[in-house]
């Protein structure tokens, strides 16, 4: 059983963003990517993904300074045609070339109805979920893919073979938070088992493997993700991790997961040419807006009326997020004892004011 864990620290999430800007800006990364990284992460912890969120700023400081991430990167778009396009990342920080190719989809689903934008020579994006959620918070349906590294195995396989390769998609709702699906099509994402392994914490069962292919619910012992649907129904998430693959590496013309680089691997000044693809839609191109406002309201007051288990509640995607990101806002976001040390080392090395 998993034990319970008091936060060693709590930040204001407007500290928390500069100060990843103020270390990123001291790795002589420029502003554009400052802004777009800060901004990510800290909306994923602001919604309790801190595995997505601030966990990750002292992994994209080694891998800007090792030479990974181009810190200044001349990101160059192409429209194909009337609603696609290619946006070349120039080996940038993902959370740039995600807001960027959000924003051209964004430009060409105003004129034509839907955007679609495929990208090339990225790196890590963070949670995907940011970019979707940044469509549905000017009006649009968004999704947005990508592929990773290999750390999930195929269904009934031995080794790993996908990267967590998430899928997100939001849309939004009039009066209300936008719905917002932000699903890894493993079993969970690995930087929470790495986030586990690093505060002692035990793993649910059913979601990792060990070297050996037997199943463990120990952080440290995990050597492979289970694809969702665990080890009797791993198909389906094996089967949806294809399809980010061929979305994310073969429309864009990147090499598939399996023969990508480790994010977390010796060799921090290769770029890793990573891909992703993004849609946007605009409701009022298929139907008018007044209906499929009614229809998002309707859809949702039905689903959370449902009856519910004992002890249980119903909710929609993107309901428990919004609830932890009030209540963080309200008393700040928590930090455990692993991310207090390392925020404080990256605050001395950089010699930039500490963060707490």
């Amino acid at each position: 059983m998993s034990r319970t864990f008091e936060p060693a620290a709590r930040v204001a999430a407007a500290a928390l963003e500069t100060f990843m800007q103020s270390a990123l800006a001291r790795c002589e990364v420029d502003e554009a990517s400052c802004l777009a990284v800060a901004r990510a992460l800290v909306i994923a912890s602001r919604m309790g993904t801190d595995s997505h969120g601030l966990r990750l700023l002292p992994h994209y400081v080694r891998a800007v300074q090792g030479g990974r991430i181009h810190p200044r990167p001349a990101m160059r778009f192409t429209r194909r045609l009337a609603g696609t396009g290619y946006l070349d990342a120039d080996d940038g920080f993902g959370h740039l070339a995600g807001y960027t190719a959000i924003d051209h989809a964004i430009a060409m689903a105003d004129e034509v109805g839907i955007g679609a934008v495929a990208v090339g020579r990225s790196s890590h994006f963070g949670a995907a979920g940011c970019y979707a959620l940044e469509a549905a918070e000017r009006g649009y349906v968004g999704l947005a893919v990508c592929n990773a590294d290999a750390l999930v195995s195929l269904h009934h396989g031995q080794g790993p073979f996908h990267g967590t390769n998430p899928i997100a998609f939001s849309a939004p709702v009039p009066g209300q938070s936008p719905y917002l699906l932000d699903m890894a099509t493993s079993s969970i994402p690995w930087n929470r088992v790495q986030q586990y392994a690093a505060i002692g914490r035990e793993l649910p069962p059913n979601v990792v493997v060990d070297a050996a292919g037997r199943l463990t619910t120990d952080a440290a012992l995990a050597a492979s993700l289970l694809p969702l649907g665990g080890a009797d129904f791993g198909f389906k998430g094996a089967g949806l991790a294809g399809m980010v693959e061929v979305l994310s590496a073969t429309l864009t013309g990147m090499v598939h997961g399996f023969r990508m680089l480790p994010m977390g691997g010796e060799d921090m000044s290769t770029p890793r040419g990573v891909g992703h693809f993004f849609l946007v839609m605009r409701p009022d191109a298929f139907v008018e807006r007044e209906v499929f406002d009614r229809g998002m309201l309707a859809y949702l007051a039905d689903l959370r009326a449902q009856p519910a288990l004992a002890g249980e509640e119903v909710l929609a995607p993107g309901d428990r997020e919004w609830r932890c990101q009030a209540n963080r806002d309200a008393e700040g976001i928590p930090l455990d004892s692993a991310n207090v040390a390392a925020y404080a080392e990256l605050a001395e090395r950089l010699s930039i004011a500490p963060l707490i």
